[in-house]
Formats: structure tokens, C-alpha cells, sequence
């Protein structure tokens, strides 16, 4: 009887395996991501050995696998042990002015911009908020990003900044950038450590009032405490940079929470006013030097250049309020103040992708802990700009997002370790 029996057993396995039939073909349009820890930008918790699906370029759901087994025709792509977080979301950047260490308008070109917007890509900034200097080629890219065919970072563009003595002059600057239907409307109210003309109060509430009778936020360059709160005090929307004069105070604090105001620290645009008195340390990492011009850092390594930044008052000025800024990010944070990451990278040798990294370092060693840092950089940054389809690994949001090798939450350098970069879930080719 054994025989049959056996006989029997093999039969009736054939014969459910001719009725499964064959697996089912990959969907198109639809991919797996599992195995990874997913750091989903909300400040949630980890979500370990996860399984993130997408969808026609967003996210469709996204869950621990025991419970959210990935779909049986979905294209598997395995991330086991691989740490998985938002793409980068720089609020204060600039896109397009510059060629090496040559900047200005004669520079600027749809296809400089692209290029920029692609090398963003590649460091794992999915999103740039170009804070002045844009033109209509700016606004044409971003008018065609919403797509899930995307590959490079996406752009927003504040067009050109609005200077101005008088009301009359500055409102004619607005009307030209919402004429190009610009996102952002970008002051700059600093005297440049007394080297300038400041931005008066009288024109930059003009500035706020006409720019929010056409439906567009004000973001403010600054400096001084009391500027902040000046600007404040007259309904601005954003600062794009720490105060750097003194410590914050606690009318300040008040101030940014009852208008719920975000404030950008960029310190990396107080590092770039001084490194190059000589060689910074990053001359020689690797992540740095894959995309980086030789040519570029052989300039900087100049000893005319660096002596002249040695005896610059202001580079030496700036390195005192690099401190400063640090002081008052954690103290800002502290209490309750949202903060959106941003660089000011752009301009020449303020690197673009690499200093967003670097950012993110400051930011840690100026007391927030890796999560807090990648926060400010992923879903704080989208709610302070009002992106509502980026910034966080949740249903319904594109899948911007980055592979790393290593766990950013254990040392925020691992956000260094990119394996690969993902917009709209579409693989970001490599240089």
C-alpha cells in the first residue's frame, strides 16, 4: 500500500502545480523594495526589514514585511540590510549661476540648470528651492516635473531677488517675478557686515504686503536678531538664515511659534566664507571628489587665494558667527521652532549635494540628534514650503527617495553611504 499511497501524494502535488500554473509576469510600473529599514521622514520610528511598495512612481504602501508582504507581481528589488530614507529637501539653494567659480547671468542656461538639478540628483537632494536668481527656464522645468517618468531633482524658483530703496521699486520687481509665476519672492535685508545699504522696514513691508496681495510668500535673508524680528513683526513667511549677531532671545522664539514661521540655519554658507584659508579636510573624501571639477580645487588650493581669505575680515567675521548660528539652531530647536534644512550651495564653491551632506553634520554637532537633522531635511522641509507630494515615505507621496549602505541614525555621515538615488521611483543614473 506504501507505493500507492506515494503514488498518490506525487499525483496530487502535479496536479495542484499545473493548476497554479506559472508565476505571474512583473507589472509594469509596479516595484517591491524589501528588506531595508525605512526611515520614513515623519519621526516615527524605524520601519525594520520593511517592504515599500511603488506604484507608477509613488508610494503605495509601506510596512514591516511580516505584515505587508510584497504583491506577487510587483518587480522585487532587494535592499536587505540597506537603510532607506526621503530624499534630500534643500529649501535655500541656487540653481543654475554657476560654471566652476565663474558666476553671474552669463552663465545661466536651461542646460546649466539641468545639469545642477542632476547633480543634486545624484547626492540624494531630490528637491531644490532655487532662493533667487532664476529665470523662465527655472519655471519651465518646474512646470514639467510632475511626472513619473522624473529623474533629476525637482526645482522651485523664487526668480529674481527684490531689491529696492523706495515701495514703487520693489513692486515693480514683484509684478515682473509673478508675471513668470514664480514660487517664493526672495529679500535680502543685511548690510553685509556694514559694507552695504540695509533693506529698509517701510520697503520691505511693501514688499511682503504686495507680494501676498498676488498669492506669494516672502522668504528674508538676514543677519541681525532685530531684522528678524522686524520682518516678523511684518508677516514674513520664511528666513532663509540663522541670526548670527547674538543669541536669540525669547520674543524671537515667540515670535516664530504664534506666526509659525520656519527658519532655514544654512551653515554651510558661513563654513564657505572661510574654509579655503587652506585645504579643508574634504579635499580628499571620495564623495566629494567623484563630482567635483580638479580644475576647481586647484584654484582653491591657490596660496594667493588663501592668503586673501586669511586676512579677510569678513571670512574671519563669519567663522566667529558660524558659532553663533550653531548656538542658536539648538536653542531654536529646543523649543519648538520648526527648522527646514538648507545650504545656500550654489554659488561658487558652496558645493551642491556635497554641502547638503555636510549640513546635516553641523546641524548634529550643533546638538539635534540624526533623526532631528533628517527630519528638518525631509518632512519639516516639505510642510515649511507647502510640498505636499515630497518629503516623507507615506502613501500617495512620490517616492523620492535614497538607498544607504549604512544606518544614519547610528552616525549621520552614513547619509554619505549612497547606493543609489530614486525619483519618482526611477533610479537616478550615475555621472
Amino acid at each position: 500500500m506504501r507505493p500507492i499511497r506515494l503514488l498518490t501524494v506525487l499525483s496530487v502535488t502535479l496536479l495542484l502545480l499545473h493548476c497554479a500554473g506559472p508565476p505571474p509576469e512583473p507589472e509594469e510600473g509596479l516595484y517591491a523594495f524589501v528588506g531595508a529599514s525605512v526611515i520614513d521622514g515623519t519621526g516615527n520610528p524605524p520601519i525594520e526589514d520593511a517592504v515599500l511598495i511603488v506604484r507608477d512612481g509613488r508610494i503605495e504602501d509601506v510596512g514591516a514585511k511580516e505584515v505587508l508582504p510584497p504583491p506577487a507581481t510587483a518587480n522585487l528589488v532587494d535592499v536587505s540590510g540597506k537603510t532607506i530614507i526621503p530624499g534630500l529637501i534643500n529649501t535655500h539653494g541656487h540653481v543654475g549661476q554657476t560654471k566652476g567659480l565663474e558666476s553671474g547671468p552669463d552663465v545661466y542656461s536651461k542646460d546649466n540648470v539641468l545639469a545642477q538639478l542632476q547633480l543634486y540628483a545624484r547626492y540624494g537632494v531630490t528637491t531644490v528651492v532655487s532662493m533667487g536668481g532664476d529665470g523662465p527656464e527655472a519655471i519651465e522645468l518646474r512646470d514639467g516635473q510632475d511626472t513619473q517618468d522624473l529623474d533629476r531633482a525637482r526645482i522651485y524658483a523664487a526668480g529674481a531677488v527684490v531689491v529696492g530703496r523706495t515701495p514703487a521699486a520693489v513692486t515693480k520687481m514683484i509684478d515682473d517675478n509673478a508675471a513668470m509665476k514664480v514660487d517664493w519672492i526672495k529679500i535680502r535685508v543685511d548690510d553685509n557686515l556694514g559694507s552695504s545699504r540695509k533693506m529698509r522696514p517701510n520697503v520691505y513691508q511693501a514688499v511682503i504686503e504686495h507680494a501676498h496681495r498676488k498669492g506669494i510668500r516672502v522668504a528674508a535673508h538676514l543677519y541681525y536678531l532685530d531684522d528678524a524680528k522686524g520682518l516678523l513683526d511684518k508677516e514674513v513667511d520664511f528666513i532663509v538664515h540663522s541670526v548670527r549677531d547674538q543669541e536669540v532671545d525669547q520674543e524671537l522664539i515667540d515670535a516664530l511659534l504664534s506666526n509659525e514661521v520656519c527658519l532655514c540655519p544654512t551653515l554651510t554658507r558661513e563654513v564657505s566664507t572661510f574654509i579655503y584659508e587652506s585645504e579643508p579636510d574634504f579635499f580628499t573624501d571620495p564623495f566629494f571628489l567623484k563630482e567635483t571639477d580638479p580644475d576647481v580645487i586647484e584654484q582653491l588650493k591657490d596660496p594667493e587665494r588663501q592668503k586673501t581669505i586669511q586676512q579677510s575680515k569678513s571670512a574671519q567675521q563669519y567663522k566667529k558667527a558660524l558659532q553663533v548660528a550653531s548656538e542658536n539652531l539648538k536653542k531654536l530647536a529646543d523649543a519648538g521652532v520648526t527648522i527646514a534644512f538648507g545650504t545656500d550651495s550654489g554659488p561658487p564653491a558652496r558645493f551642491q549635494g556635497y554641502f547638503e551632506h555636510m549640513e546635516l553634520d553641523l546641524m548634529v554637532k550643533a546638538g539635534l540628534t540624526p533623526m532631528q537633522a533628517i527630519m528638518a531635511a525631509t518632512g519639516q522641509a516639505a510642510d515649511c514650503l507647502n510640498l505636499h507630494r515630497v518629503g516623507t515615505l507615506t502613501r500617495g507621496k512620490w517616492a523620492d527617495m535614497i538607498v544607504l549602505n549604512e544606518d544614519p541614525l547610528e552616525d549621520i555621515k552614513n547619509t554619505k553611504s549612497v547606493d543609489s538615488v530614486y525619483i519618482a521611483g526611477n533610479k537616478v543614473p550615475g555621472k
